[in-house]
């Protein structure tokens, strides 16, 4: 890569419809940063765009749920993504979204564009249609089985298990996400992309990208060889960006097509924004500017056929450089998944573990070429060994004995071979690492930043200037300095990955200005004769995970399809219970607080992991839950959430390895919290005792009772993906569960 360059770097925009989890950071959001904090101490002029997708049907389903408009949903995820990213040290340039007017304007006017070059056409197309709720479905309101891979809960655009692009017919058994019932598929109106006319040129501008990714550049020519086709560019809905065409005041045009705008949009609001309104069309319309864009597998074919179409179609605009798109983080055998709610979710993770933690550890473990298994366990170890024990051992060790020896920088007087080649490896390293971070290769290039870590503890203790400083003292101040040397490399080779913890190292350095101002080639200049500080422990080693007392709980929604009075058993009910696609027999003991019509069809919660019990002849596979506070006996009960669903704790899910007894899950202290009102950002509870509780789950919520379960004495908020657990009946704060 060649010095100033200039460089724009696209970034996945994520739905607004909720926190962004680990599979996101790891996927797009901390390569990018790396990718553009490395650039800039390169020289090169670098601008990064991304911004919040606030018109997908996730936001609108969720909106349905909650029974709000869908802006109240988009500007609050909206907010909570972007406290995200500054927390993360994830620094866009301008991070938009396509709410704003200036993105509408952009969309209406590449879409008259690709009219008048005659890529836009009218044409009639089969839509799912929703009897009950009559209307036409958006593809991601339709939900059935994959048949590619079989995946229960594929989406009517996409197979989030395969990868797959699909249209709602495709979809085994479909049905309507929000009340269930088969679609009809039904004749609608819309405009179309003539994709297929471009699939020529697209097919020889992709074989052209020798410098991509193997498994971007597979997926690609996979993609084309099914053949392209003209994709539909308008939807019937009322939440999106107005169609700029009469006859067209119903529709709104579709996500998938002003979503990938926003690259485009963003960087001309920025130019606005900065006064310099010209500016993007360096960008854009300059031949030598590179374009690269940051996503997950998911979304190739949008950023290497779609845009790229969109683009060509468009004419006089930059096509994509480089599409370093990552594969797929996986916890327990599956995906990240926002829609699922399955994964480590950012707000949580960012409450237990230093910002730099988590991007050291991601960089480690990028999943750049294959699917990465992410563990506690790995991440533990991976931050205690690697980060602790080596990286940050060394900087103490360097700063605290020159601290107490001279207290500043000392000269290098007598260099030896040994001190040459320290030099040399600092040398050898940063271009390395170059080599690696201009192809976006993030692992590789860590582990050069590690190797130069483990040279320098290597050197150090070699040079055990303990021993040397007696014996000859401008040999061991020349050792020193070379340490110090060593230190300061260090601190500018880490930046793009651990920012803060970079920055503190070079003030201790005694800078005075910011790392940032100097460049990548500054590591290999001698230290400058600065005051050296107390040097501070940069990171507390992490204590092992606890083992949460509930993640011994398998608990699931079911659903009361039967009824019947136990015959040997005046207190007893035989209930006949759905879970997913599975049907179970319980015995439950509420014959005296419920009537069965109370019962029937009611959505409630299973503990699945009980062991099977014979209760007068019949056997019980399972428990029904319920509170009880010595008076009152209340079912719990799912606020939104389908049979079959298993239950979050703060977003975690359970991961029983076995049944367990009765007298097991009685052990765990489970009870009813009252919601009694709000303190900064915390929720206030009563139960047993007074909880102040932060979870997104009960944020903003101001009152009713919610289902608690604890570790140590610390309460989990117990829920679905989207709602929360509460009792159907009133009962005493800190009732127990049974």
């Amino acid at each position: 890569m060649n010095l100033m360059e200039r460089i724009l770097v696209c970034v996945a925009w994520p739905y607004a419809d909720g926190p962004v989890h680990l599979g996101h950071i790891m996927g797009a959001y901390l390569p990018a940063d790396i990718f553009r904090r490395f650039n800039k101490m390169m020289g090169n002029e670098v601008l990064m765009v991304s911004g919040s997708d606030e018109h997908g049907t996730p936001i609108t389903i969720q909106a349905e749920k909650e029974n709000v408009h869908p802006s109240v949903i988009s500007e609050k995820y909206h907010r909570i993504n972007e406290e995200i990213f500054r927390r993360m040290f994830i620094d866009f340039d301008i991070y938009s979204r396509t709410s704003s007017e200036k993105h509408k304007k952009v969309v209406r006017d590449f879409l008259i564009q690709l009219n008048e070059n005659g890529y836009i056409y009218e044409g009639t197309m089969i839509s799912p249609y929703c009897p009950r709720c009559k209307r036409f479905l958006p593809d991601r309101y339709v939900e059935g089985t994959c048949p590619h891979c079989g995946y229960p809960k594929a989406r009517g655009d996409q197979c989030d298990n395969c990868g797959r692009t699909l249209d709602p017919q495709e979809l085994i058994n479909p049905h309507c996400r929000i009340c269930g019932t088969t679609p009809e598929f039904r004749e609608t109106r819309h405009l179309f992309f003539r994709l297929s006319k471009l699939e020529n040129g697209l097919r020889e501008w992709v074989r052209s990208n020798t410098h991509w990714r193997i498994n971007v550049k597979n997926y690609t020519e996979r993609f084309i060889e099914g053949g392209l086709k003209d994709r539909p560019i308008t939807r019937d809905i009322e939440w999106g960006i107005d169609v700029p065409f009469p006859g067209y005041e119903n529709k709104r045009i579709y996500v998938w097509f002003e979503a990938v705008i926003g690259y485009l949009s963003a960087t001309i609001a920025y130019s606005e924004m900065i006064n310099n309104e010209k500016l993007w069309e360096t960008y854009w319309k300059d031949e030598n500017s590179k374009h690269y864009y940051f996503i997950g597998k998911d979304n190739i074919p949008f950023h290497t056929i779609i845009w790229p179409g969109m683009l060509m179609a468009h004419g006089d605009l930059n096509l994509p450089y480089d599409v370093p798109a990552n594969e797929y983080l996986i916890l327990k055998g599956m995906k990240f998944s926002k829609s699922a709610a399955h994964g480590i979710f950012m707000p949580e993770m960012l409450e237990k573990y230093d910002p730099d933690m988590i991007r050291f550890y991601s960089s480690m473990n990028m999943p750049e070429n294959h699917d990465t298994e992410f563990s506690w366990n790995d991440f533990y170890s991976i931050i205690n060994t690697e980060l602790i024990d080596k990286y940050g051992n060394f900087i103490n060790r360097v700063l605290k004995f020159v601290h107490n020896r001279y207290g500043s920088v000392p000269p290098a007087l007598e260099f030896d071979d040994e001190d040459y080649n320290a030099i040399k490896n600092i040398t050898r390293t940063g271009e390395e690492m170059a080599m690696y971070l201009s192809k976006v290769e993030i692992k590789n290039a860590i582990k050069s930043f590690m190797n130069l870590v483990s040279y320098g503890n290597m050197y150090f203790d070699r040079a055990a200037p303990w021993d040397l400083c007696r014996k000859d003292e401008k040999k061991c101040q020349t050792k020193l300095h070379i340490s110090l040397m060593l230190v300061k490399a260090l601190s500018i080779y880490g930046y793009p990955f651990i920012p803060e913890t970079s920055r503190r190292v070079w003030r201790m350095l005694g800078y005075i200005d910011p790392i940032e101002k100097y460049g990548w080639k500054e590591a290999i200049n001698p230290m400058e004769p600065y005051s050296i500080g107390e040097p501070s422990i940069l990171f507390k080693k992490l204590e092992i995970k606890e083992e949460y007392e509930w993640n011994r709980l398998d608990i699931r929604v079911g659903r009361i399809i039967e009824v019947n009075d136990h015959p040997n058993a005046e207190r007893l009910y035989l209930l006949r219970i759905k879970i997913g696609n599975e049907f179970r027999n319980i015995v439950a003991g509420l014959k005296a607080h419920y009537r069965p019509e109370e019962l029937l069809n009611r959505n409630i919660l299973i503990l699945y992991n009980l062991e099977e019990a014979k209760i007068r002849d019949y056997v019980s596979q399972g428990m029904l839950l319920a509170a009880d506070d010595g008076k009152n006996v209340s079912i719990l009960v799912p606020e939104e959430a389908e049979d079959g669903e298993r239950i979050l704790f703060n977003n975690s899910e359970t991961n029983p390895e076995r049944k367990i007894s009765i007298k097991e899950f009685q052990k765990i202290r489970i009870e009813i919290g009252k919601i009694m009102g709000i303190e900064e950002d915390n929720v206030i509870v009563q139960g047993k005792m007074l909880y102040k509780i932060k979870n997104e789950m009960v944020k903003g919520k101001t009152e009713g009772n919610i289902v608690l379960a604890f570790s140590n004495n610390k309460p989990f908020v117990m829920h679905t993906k989207n709602g929360l657990v509460r009792p159907i009946r009133d009962v005493e704060p800190g009732a127990k569960i049974r």
